[in-house]
Formats: C-alpha cells, sequence, structure tokens
C-alpha cells in the first residue's frame, strides 16, 4: 500500500512517490465504505448512468464536490485523462481557440489536439506571455479556452489566478482549471485554487479534479455552474456513452472528502511537512525551482545523468524519490521530484535531508 513507507524486493523504503497526499488510501473508514458499498451495490454500475446505472451515491458525491469547492454542481467521470480530453473536445471545434500553460498535462494537450481548435502555448505561468498570446489571436476566433492547472506536478508552483481572472474578462475567454494535484491539498481548507486565493469559484468556468489522489479513489469531476453540468449529462460523449463510477470507488472518495472536509489535520500536517522539506532542501543548496504552498517538491539538476545518480544514492540508502529526465523534460530540467504526504514524520524528513547532505557533500569532493 502506498504510504510514506514502501515495501519492495524485501527492503523498506521512505517513499516519495505516491500521491496518497492525505494518507486516505488504506484509512479504515474509507475501506469501510467501499465494502459496504460493493456489499449494497456490486462491484459495477454495469452500465451508464442515464440508462440504468445512477446510483444515490453518484448524487451524493457530486453534491459533496460542489459543496466543498463551492460551485453549484458537479459531475463525476471515470478517469481523469479522459475527462480532461472529453470536455475540451466537446466545447470547442476548429472555429475555436485554445491557450494553455506549456506545462499543462498531457490529457489537456491532448484533448486540444483532438478538438481541432487552433492550439497555442504559453510560457510556464507567465501572464506577460499569455498577454501577448491572447492580443495576437484573440480577435481571429469564435471563442477561446485558456487552460491551466491548479497545482503544477512537475514544479510544484500555483497558477496566478487573479491574474488569469483579469485577462480572462478583458479578452472574453472561457478559464478551465486542472486541480488534480490541487484539491483536497492547496488553499485554507483544501478546496484548491481559489481557495488559496479566497476567490469564489462560480468565477471560474469549468472546475476539474481527479479523485485518485487527495480522494484515494478513482476518476474525476468536473464542477461548475448548473447549466454546465446539466449540458455535460446529455451532450458528454466520455459520460453518456461509459459506465458510471464504480460503487467502490464512489463510496471512497465520498468518504474520503468527508474525513477531509470535517478534519483539517491531516491538511495542517501535509502543509507542515511540505514547507519543512522545502525550506530545508533549498537551505542545502539544492534547487527547488518555483515550488510553493504545494506537496511538489523537485530538486533540479539540469542533467539526466546527475537526476539518475541521485536517485540512484537516495535508493541505495532507504529513499524511493523517482528523477525525472529528458524527454519527459528538457535535459535542462532534469529533476528528482519529491510527492510529500501528510503520513512522513520528522525522522523520516530528517533522515531524508541527512542523505541529500551526504550527497552534495560527496558531490563537493
Amino acid at each position: 500500500m502506498p504510504t510514506n513507507y514502501i515495501n519492495e524486493g524485501g527492503k523498506t523504503y521512505i517513499n516519495y512517490s505516491t500521491y496518497n497526499y492525505l494518507g486516505l488510501n488504506g484509512d479504515s473508514n474509507v475501506k469501510e465504505a467501499a465494502k459496504v458499498a460493493i456489499d449494497k451495490y456490486g462491484t459495477s454500475v454495469s452500465g451508464s448512468r442515464l440508462l440504468g446505472g445512477e446510483l444515490k451515491i453518484h448524487e451524493d458525491l457530486e453534491h459533496a464536490i460542489a459543496q466543498f469547492l463551492g460551485t453549484e454542481d458537479s459531475i463525476v467521470q471515470v478517469g481523469g485523462h479522459s475527462t480532461n480530453v472529453n470536455m475540451i473536445g466537446n466545447i470547442v471545434n476548429e472555429k475555436d481557440l485554445i491557450v494553455h500553460d506549456e506545462l499543462a498535462h498531457n490529457s489537456i494537450v491532448e484533448g486540444a489536439k483532438l478538438s481541432h481548435a487552433m492550439r497555442r502555448s504559453f510560457k510556464h505561468n507567465d501572464m506577460v506571455s499569455l498577454e501577448k498570446v491572447l492580443k495576437r489571436l484573440r480577435d481571429n476566433y469564435r471563442r477561446t479556452l485558456l487552460i491551466v492547472e491548479g497545482a503544477y506536478s512537475m514544479d510544484g508552483d500555483i497558477c496566478n489566478l487573479p491574474k488569469l481572472l483579469e485577462l480572462k474578462e478583458k479578452y472574453g475567454c472561457i478559464l478551465m482549471i486542472d486541480e488534480a494535484h490541487s484539491f483536497g491539498t492547496v488553499g485554507k481548507r483544501g478546496a484548491g485554487i481559489c481557495d488559496y486565493f479566497d476567490i469564489d469559484p462560480k468565477n471560474i468556468d469549468i472546475l476539474m479534479g481527479t479523485l485518485s489522489k487527495t480522494c484515494a479513489s478513482c476518476g474525476s469531476y468536473i464542477a461548475g455552474s448548473k447549466t454546465l453540468i446539466n449540458y455535460l449529462k446529455y451532450n458528454s460523449p466520455g459520460f453518456v456513452f461509459s459506465a458510471g463510477i464504480t460503487p467502490a470507488n464512489t463510496a471512497s472518495a465520498l468518504a474520503a472528502i468527508n474525513i477531509f472536509k470535517s478534519d483539517q489535520s491531516r491538511l495542517k500536517s501535509l502543509k507542515r511537512n511540505s514547507k519543512i522539506l522545502l525550506n530545508e532542501i533549498k537551505n542545502l543548496g539544492y534547487d527547488t525551482g518555483n515550488s510553493k504552498d504545494t506537496p511538489i517538491i523537485p530538486i533540479i539538476l539540469g542533467e539526466s545523468e546527475k537526476a539518475m545518480k541521485l536517485s540512484k544514492f537516495l535508493r541505495f540508502n532507504g529513499i524511493n524519490a523517482l528523477p525525472i529526465i529528458y524527454p519527459a523534460v528538457k535535459e535542462s530540467e532534469a529533476r528528482i521530484r519529491f510527492f510529500v504526504s501528510s503520513m512522513h514524520t520528522d525522522k523520516n524528513i530528517k533522515d531524508t535531508l541527512h542523505i541529500l547532505r551526504e550527497f552534495k557533500a560527496k558531490e563537493a569532493m
């Protein structure tokens, strides 16, 4: 089970390669909710939700997501990648323009390609670069879909929502935010990017998030206005022609949300662990890029060989943190990536910093 430890080949490693941010994968209440759902509904809904696959717990989960985020409604679907692809292709076509951050997730890029809309990217989190694209191209297209992520999974930084909203209004864009890594982890309550900036989520046209990280399940959601959600329920091919999310996944996600909605202790531990690890890694002289206020911490080495070397050194010393190398990133941005969990202990962090300090000293010799 992916927690703050992982066991492989008879050896235990401190684990920084899991999205189990709040430690709810394996929580007894979450597991029990899944078991009860299986006993009551079986292992599958056995059909599209429009054709007999609708369960009361689907509605309960969608209501819980919307209430937690502060949107009018939400809709849950079976997969994160497919939801982005389907969502994007369902609202734009060859008459439109899609502008996205250059570090946007593959699902966003693939959705944009398949939509046949004109696609342009802007420099990562660079609002000047974004406005240049909008100023040059916006008037040539019927509508423009602007897509960013709440928290970026490679760099661990957060989108500039206030400025994005300003540009959205100025250029008449539809704003979509992928909150795969910010839902449950970012903001005072963990309610994501709008919570972080204290902005009314009703100002965002489309909020997307996954259930496979903080929610210890599988699937995804789109949240927004009732008009949007009602449209998707009857016009989105990925929803209409897919089976509904399974009873176990629905129940476990609902249980997880109810836990972190009512108990902030896990979120506080996650933030504390992330802040300590980030600051201390910086103090050791490592380049952590623009990571801030998220549980994602990169160590940017600048060469794939160096990233592999550090990853192997960590592994040899009982720490599981995987390298991200070319072609997944530019050679100059090769890195090790740490996903922090609320379950990481003070000793886990202390031991990790000790090994990173040893590596730094060894490289300096």
